[in-house]
């Protein structure tokens, strides 16, 4: 059973204590979850929850992954699935898928258990050859700390490469300046 309508709110709010400035930002989350259809499904429009996964080595640098269909540099993450009981556990299912990093290779940084470093929400071009129009992914971005020596190991279908990057070139603006907050 995919997270609850119930789940995504609580975090939204916790995480909302941290960052008050941000509610308005996350008006399409609010939407979708006042809706009927399940905020989590890939087919629900015009947005949907994502998890990514903030991973941090242990020379303060952020994991990167090049995606094929979009060519960013990102964070590992995607759609969550039906066998995902919560977000934190889809953003460590997708680490894994993409990148081979095992759930118990990670831990999640102090403080951040039950709260996400980031919530963004970004615009997703329509795609005609899946039937998806130009939608918005509301992702919520969970930070772990690399706690064990692993090699990346990619998922070739979605991901060509991948690199560490220091927290001052992390990709996203809003987890670079929140990185920031942490040193």
């Amino acid at each position: 059973m995919p997270p609850s309508t119930d789940h995504i709110r609580s975090v939204t709010e916790a995480y909302l204590s941290r960052h008050p400035s941000e509610r308005g930002a996350l008006a399409q989350l609010f939407a979708s979850l006042a809706g009927t259809d399940d905020p989590t499904s890939r087919k629900t429009f015009p947005a949907h929850v994502t998890c990514s996964a903030i991973v941090i080595d242990s020379d303060w640098r952020v994991l990167h992954i090049q995606h094929k269909a979009s060519g960013k540099l990102l964070a590992p993450g995607g759609h969550t699935e039906a066998g995902d009981r919560d977000l934190l556990g889809a953003a460590l299912r997708e680490l894994h898928e993409e990148t081979g990093i095992p759930p118990g290779a990670v831990v999640p940084l102090s403080g951040f258990e039950d709260v996400p470093l980031d919530i963004d929400v970004h615009a997703i071009d329509a795609n005609p050859s899946k039937d998806e129009p130009a939608h918005h992914h509301v992702d919520f971005r969970w930070i772990f700390r690399l706690c064990t020596k692993q090699a990346v190991t990619l998922q070739e279908e979605e991901v060509d490469g991948y690199e560490w990057r220091p927290f001052a070139q992390a990709a996203s603006p809003t987890v670079r300046s929140k990185l920031a907050l942490l040193t």
